[in-house]
C-alpha cells in the first residue's frame, strides 16, 4: 500500500525527554517520551503499533496537547496512568502555563485512562454526551483487563469522566488560540470527537482515522464511512490520527476508505449469498491483508460487527 506520505512540516522538531523520577519509577518504556512539534504550539506523541503489554505500557494511542497565550489543552491521555504521568512531564518541560482543559477523542482504554495524572491541575474534562454513560458502562471491564494484562504497569490507572460534553460542537478558548470541537454520530464509536486548532490548521482526528494500523469498528461500518465524507470537507492542513502518523490531508483518509468500502461490499456480498458470519470472516477482506499491521488482532472482528449490523438491511 502507498501511504499517505508524512507531513513534516520543514522537518518536526523532536524532543527527548528523560522522565524525572517521581513517587515510583516509570516503565522503561516511558524513561524517553519523544514529542514533536508538527506546527507551533501544538505537540504530539506517538504511540507504538501495538496492542497492550508490560512492555509498552500501554502506550499505544496517540497524544498531544496545544499550547495557547493562557493555558494549555490535552488531547487524549494514553493507556494507563503512567503514559499520563510522561505526557504531563512533557508539557512540563515545554511551558508552565495551566492545563485548563482534557479532551478524550473516546472511551477506549488507549485514549482515556491516562486522565488521572492531570486531575490535580484541575481542568475541565471534555468528552462527547455520550461518554460518561460509556465510561460508566464499560469502565469496570476496561479496567479489570487492563490490570489482567499489564499487571503492576496499570497502578494509579483510573477513569475520569468528563465535566464538560459536547453534542455538537464546543469552542475552546486557550488565549489568543481556539481549538473547535466537534461531536460525531455514530462511527468508530458513538462517543467520536475531533478537535481542530485553527491557528495552525492541526486536526486531531482520535480514532475516526488510523494511519498504517488497522481500522477498528467498534460503533457502525456505515457511520465510519459518512464520517469520512464529512472529514473530507474540513479545511485541515496536518491531519493527526488515532494511530499511526501525522499525514498529507485528506490523502491520509484514502487507505481507511478503501478498507471500510472493501469490508461493506464483502460483507453484504456474503450476507447475500446466505454464507453464515463463520464463513464470511474466513474470507472477507483477506486481500486487504498485507495492507495494515495488527491485521489479525482487528479485521476478523470488523467482519463479524459489519456483519451484525448489515445483516439487518436485508
Amino acid at each position: 500500500m502507498q501511504f499517505a506520505r508524512l507531513l513534516h512540516c520543514a522537518l518536526p522538531a523532536i524532543v527527548l525527554l528523560s522522565l524525572p523520577c517521581a513517587a515510583a519509577e516509570p516503565p522503561a518504556a516511558l524513561r524517553e517520551f519523544a514529542v514533536e512539534t508538527p506546527a507551533p504550539g501544538v505537540y504530539i506523541h506517538y504511540g507504538r503499533v501495538q496492542i497492550m503489554t508490560p512492555e509498552n505500557a500501554g502506550d499505544i494511542a496517540n497524544v498531544g496537547f496545544v499550547v495557547g497565550e493562557r493555558c494549555v489543552a490535552v488531547v487524549d491521555t494514553g493507556g494507563t496512568y503512567a503514559v499520563g504521568q510522561a505526557l504531563r512531564g512533557a508539557i512540563r518541560s515545554v511551558t508552565d502555563k495551566p492545563v485548563c482543559f482534557v479532551i478524550n477523542t473516546h472511551v477506549h482504554p488507549d485514549h482515556v485512562f491516562g486522565n488521572r495524572a492531570f486531575v490535580d491541575d484541575r481542568p475541565e474534562f471534555v468528552g462527547h454526551a455520550h461518554l460518561p454513560e460509556a465510561m460508566a458502562r464499560r469502565g469496570p471491564n476496561y479496567l479489570n483487563a487492563l490490570r489482567r494484562d499489564l499487571g503492576s504497569v496499570a497502578d494509579g490507572s483510573e477513569l475520569v469522566a468528563p465535566t464538560r460534553t459536547v453534542t455538537q460542537t464546543l469552542a475552546l478558548d486557550l488565549g489568543g488560540r481556539t481549538l473547535s470541537v466537534r461531536a460525531w454520530p455514530t462511527a468508530h464509536t458513538d462517543q467520536d470527537l475531533t478537535v481542530y486548532d485553527s491557528t495552525s490548521g492541526v486536526l486531531f482526528l482520535g480514532d475516526l482515522v488510523f494511519e498504517r494500523h488497522i481500522p477498528v469498528v467498534d460503533g457502525k461500518l456505515r457511520g465510519m464511512l459518512a464520517a469520512l465524507g464529512e472529514l473530507k470537507k474540513l479545511p485541515a492542513k496536518v491531519a493527526i490520527p488515532g494511530h499511526g502518523r501525522a499525514a498529507s490531508w485528506p490523502a491520509v483518509l484514502l487507505a481507511e476508505q478503501r478498507y471500510l468500502e472493501r469490508l461493506l461490499v464483502g460483507v453484504k456480498k456474503a450476507i447475500a449469498e446466505r454464507r453464515t458470519l463463520a464463513q464470511a470472516v474466513q474470507t472477507v477482506g483477506e486481500e486487504e491483508r498485507n495492507e495494515w499491521a495488527l491485521f489479525d488482532e482487528f479485521h476478523r472482528r470488523n467482519v463479524t460487527a459489519a456483519y451484525a449490523e448489515l445483516e439487518w438491511e436485508e
